[in-house]
């Protein structure tokens, strides 16, 4: 069965009822049938059909026909051309639904319905995205985008030349995974020998960006463990992952588990510590994954000047074009070219904080002076702009003008939950419905009090 979400329409009327499409689409779903899907669409408006291919789709079988009007039972004289394909890096969905044969204004026009209706955020999508078109004479007739796993949304045109929009969403059982063990080279290696996917992989290093240094302070005989969810179908198979409920590290540069949970006072889902202590600090650790530190804070001779003089940033060496992020919130108060710093943006932050990033090959799209940033958004990419020796992030943070090592800095944390007494409460128990989860997962405790494990300044 699947569960379909109120449809959407673009352009002005028929917002009561699914169209002629839609509901062929519907039909499809029910029976399941690849073979109907040209014999349902192709049926004009008024029962006519454009040109297309000489061989002729079946008739629909008797449970489509509950579903459909008798203009939408005429037979087909050729089915539709479909083409279908994936989401390429750095491709755009209307430039994956051209490249599949639709016009352009067509292909626009079809996605807005999606984007206006919210049923798709086109700032979310992911390279690997399914899509399929289904072409009349080389017009877009209908499109099939595949979200996500157990989620699809079907846009076909109506009567009047509109675009109208329908999600069907399969009908998806939660559960849950466990996966922990020591560590043998890295963390990421490790969890996807066991199960996890990269997901949940990226979900704990943000969790623990704020305290672990993963290129550094990760030691071998260290162990770590991920709780998350899963989906599968009416039948029991797997559909997808969810998110990280649980991550916990023992290691040597770290001891300390967190929770996922959302106070119902301000809507906000965070990671938790077992005493309720925020994840969340003021400033990211680094604002770059996956970089090696290749230069640290302090006196060195420059490369290019040749120069002894103070290096006012921490150099991290990555690949041109990785994402370099927002250490925290705040305000940009400079985003263009600064002499031997290159490409470069200054955030100003609360109490008298800044933090800066040089030598970007590029800006984040629409990144600009005095636009507001969330701590983890992308604001540029790691390049070598200005007096640079190869693609790398210059980090650089100024308290009241000042620059400090990042690396030492001790960060003002989150929110302490244990100041608001009621949602302390909710946590606690969300916190023992997580444990209850992980004991019927036979997973050891490793669930650390503030006592063995000092607070954050």
């Amino acid at each position: 069965m699947q569960d379909t979400q109120q449809p959407t329409q673009s352009q002005a009327p028929a917002r009561s009822t699914l169209s002629h499409g839609v509901k062929s689409l519907v039909a499809l779903l029910v029976l399941g049938t690849g073979s109907a899907i040209a014999g349902l669409l192709i049926a004009g408006p008024n029962g006519q059909n454009g040109p297309g291919a000489a061989e002729a789709a079946p008739a629909p079988p008797p449970l489509a026909a509950t579903l459909l009007t008798a203009t939408d039972m005429e037979p087909p004289a050729s089915p539709l051309q479909t083409a279908s394909g994936k989401l390429a890096r750095r491709e755009t969905l209307t430039g994956l639904i051209q490249r599949l044969g639709a016009p352009a204004n067509e292909a626009a026009g079809a996605l807005q319905t999606l984007y206006d209706g919210e049923l798709l955020d086109p700032r979310r999508l992911l390279p690997g995205l399914e899509a399929e078109v289904f072409l009349d004479d080389g017009h877009l007739r209908a499109l099939n985008v595949k979200a996500e796993a157990g989620r699809n949304l079907f846009i076909t045109r109506s009567a009047d030349g509109g675009w109208t929009a329908a999600a069907l969403n399969a009908r998806l059982t939660p559960h849950y995974h466990r996966v922990g063990a020591p560590i043998e080279t890295s963390i990421y290696e490790t969890a996807l020998k066991l199960g996890a996917g990269d997901q949940q992989v990226v979900d704990y290093a943000s969790v623990f960006a704020y305290d672990v240094d993963f290129q550094r302070e990760i030691h071998p005989g260290d162990s770590f463990e991920m709780v998350y969810e899963t989906y599968t179908d009416e039948a029991g198979h797997p559909v997808k992952t969810g998110n990280l409920i649980y991550a916990s590290l023992n290691g040597q540069a770290l001891t300390r588990s967190f929770y996922r949970f959302t106070p119902s006072d301000d809507g906000e889902t965070d990671y938790f510590d077992f005493n309720g202590e925020s994840a969340t600090k003021f400033l990211m650790k680094t604002p770059i994954n996956g970089a090696r530190l290749s230069s640290s804070f302090g006196n060195r001779v420059h490369p290019i000047s040749g120069y002894t003089r103070l290096h006012k940033g921490t150099d991290f060496a990555a690949p041109t074009g990785t994402p370099v992020y927002a250490a925290g919130n705040g305000t940009v108060e400079w985003a263009a070219r600064r002499g031997g710093y290159g490409n470069y943006i200054i955030v100003r932050h609360a109490n008298g904080y800044k933090t800066a990033y040089a030598h970007l090959s590029r800006y984040a799209s629409g990144l600009r002076k005095g636009r507001h940033v969330r701590q983890g958004d992308i604001i540029g990419y790691v390049g070598s702009t200005g007096a640079s020796t190869g693609p790398h992030l210059h980090y650089e943070v100024y308290i009241n003008g000042q620059p400090v090592n990042a690396m030492k800095l001790k960060l003002p944390t989150g929110r302490k939950l244990a100041e608001t007494p009621a949602m302390l409460a909710e946590f606690l128990e969300a916190r023992d419905a997580i444990d209850a989860i992980r004991s019927e997962q036979d997973a050891p405790r490793l669930s650390v009090s503030l006592p063995s494990n000092p607070p954050s300044p």
